[in-house]
């Protein structure tokens, strides 16, 4: 039978199983047969797993027993950061081209268990340091829908893969706004969710203060189930937390709109259009529209690139030619080390890298490192203070659509400005959510724009509930969140 893929959610193919309708097999195999049709013009995946028809076999076994859940022969993709074991996690970077995972991400294991299928680990930018998967070592993922333009980063071949048919869902990584921004660009809605709600454990670090792992998926309602299943404490990682800890406030049904920090200039004016357009249908459901300010989030921007690199310096250090991935012959140790980086990564991860140095290097800690995280306090703290009058705090998810392959690659701030919005989420550990909301028309084609919200730490709730009273825009299609 001819499975509709473009309408098809999480629940909807669960019930289908359940009852018989089609089978594990048979939707994964249609899943397969899309991406071989598509992806030679997107380059969604990195690889297609040849073990995914034996695991949606074993899922329809469960269904046969009665003990299928939510997840059980789902077909999803995996970030090429997230480790899977046996399988290579290369990160997108030839540092890593290699390297096969020996143990499973606290992520892969809870999905593993729910019995979700597997079908490929999608193309990244490079140790997830972009903000449109052009970094790439082996190409970039361009959007589905305008094959000329970019499908966002760094996760943009896990958004590209939800919106192109090719996975009911997939998992990406957030650091500064690395699901959401691909998800507006692609039409899809992805979730960052709270700092420490879904263990970092088995995923390769970046800015470990500001990373977190979510799910990318067609409804608010499907990265709900996704959530539900990959989030809690791990024995793991330390910084992980549980909702008793985290007490969830009750909805008010109140939006937060910063306007003051809307009206600056630069945001494109679809974008803006789609956003009114939105706050339009929430007053429709009931929600109250305020208008908040936050004194600080001018700074937000400037606090991530401090921080962010500095982190990354960190974590990149371990990739040294000696304990995993590629190692390249200098003339001495030393060189090895050298030798080896220059091969096997690229050039923003060497940018950031020396970035990060510097503002970590004896003399610059204090004026640089140190000053950036005394903001980033005083940017959470006006977070705090507006969640005592509001519930939710709405602004669009990226300033534009999806800008043209090679717009920006010889611009980094103009890059870097791609993420305005976006990094307030992380430097907070706040959740946030981008939700389809509206299209920009560029050059024939009809590209998603992104509504964001952020909810106060903890409330991953508020964000479902305001995800299902909005109806998730798709072009061609309007499907209920």
């Amino acid at each position: 039978m001819k499975i509709d893929l473009k309408n098809l959610t999480i629940s909807k193919a669960h019930e289908a199983m359940k009852s018989g309708r089609f089978t594990s097999v048979e939707l994964t195999q249609a899943y397969l047969d899309e991406i071989k049709k598509k992806d030679k013009d997107i380059n969604a995946y990195r690889e297609i797993f040849d073990d995914a028809i034996d695991a949606a076999k074993k899922a329809d076994k469960l269904f046969k027993e009665g003990k299928a859940g939510m997840l059980t022969g789902i077909p999803c993709a995996i970030k090429d950061n997230i480790l899977i074991k046996g399988k290579i996690a290369g990160a997108s970077s030839k540092m890593l081209e290699k390297y096969h995972a020996a143990y499973n991400a606290t992520v892969i294991a809870k999905l593993g268990k729910e019995g979700a299928v597997f079908l490929g680990r999608t193309n990244m930018d490079e140790f997830a340091m972009g903000g449109s998967t052009e970094n790439s070592a082996y190409g970039p993922t361009r959007n589905p829908y305008d094959p000329e333009r970019v499908a966002g980063g760094s996760s943009g071949g896990s958004a590209a893969a939800v919106a192109m048919g090719g996975a009911l869902f997939a998992l990406g990584s957030d650091t500064g706004g690395s699901i959401r921004q691909p998800a507006s660009f692609c039409g899809v809605v992805g979730l960052k969710p709270t700092y420490g709600a879904v263990s970092r454990y088995g995923v390769m670090a970046m800015g470990s203060s500001l990373d977190q792992i979510g799910p990318i998926a067609k409804t608010a309602e499907d990265c709900e189930i996704v959530f539900n299943a990959i989030k809690g404490r791990d024995p793991k990682d330390a910084t992980t937390i549980d909702e008793k800890t985290h007490p969830k406030p009750a909805g008010k049904k109140v939006i937060g709109v910063p306007r003051h920090f809307l009206t600056g200039g630069g945001i494109d004016e679809a974008v803006m259009e789609a956003f009114e357009r939105s706050l339009a249908a929430f007053k429709e459901k009931g929600y109250e529209i305020k208008e908040i300010r936050l004194p600080n989030i001018s700074y937000a921007l400037m606090v991530y690139y401090i921080v962010m690199p500095a982190e990354v310096s960190a974590n990149m250090a371990r990739y040294d030619g000696i304990r995993f991935g590629l190692h390249a012959d200098g003339k001495d140790g030393i060189d090895d080390y050298f030798e080896t980086r220059r091969a096997g990564l690229g050039r923003e991860v060497i940018r950031r890298i020396l970035l990060g140095t510097y503002v970590l290097s004896s003399g610059y800690y204090d004026a640089y490192y140190n000053r950036a995280n005394a903001v980033r306090r005083m940017i959470s703290e006006d977070f705090e203070k507006a969640f005592e009058a509001v519930d939710i705090i709405a602004m669009p998810t990226a300033p534009s659509p999806a800008f043209k392959v090679g717009e920006k690659t010889d611009d980094p701030v103009a890059m870097y400005l791609e993420d305005i919005f976006t990094v307030t989420a992380n430097l907070t550990g706040m959740p946030a959510i981008s939700i389809p909301c509206g299209s920009a028309h560029r050059d024939g084609h009809e590209l998603p724009v992104g509504l964001q919200l952020t909810a106060a730490y903890g409330d991953e709730d508020a964000l479902f509930r305001a995800g299902r009273d909005l109806p998730v825009w798709r072009i061609g299609n309007i499907i209920q969140a």
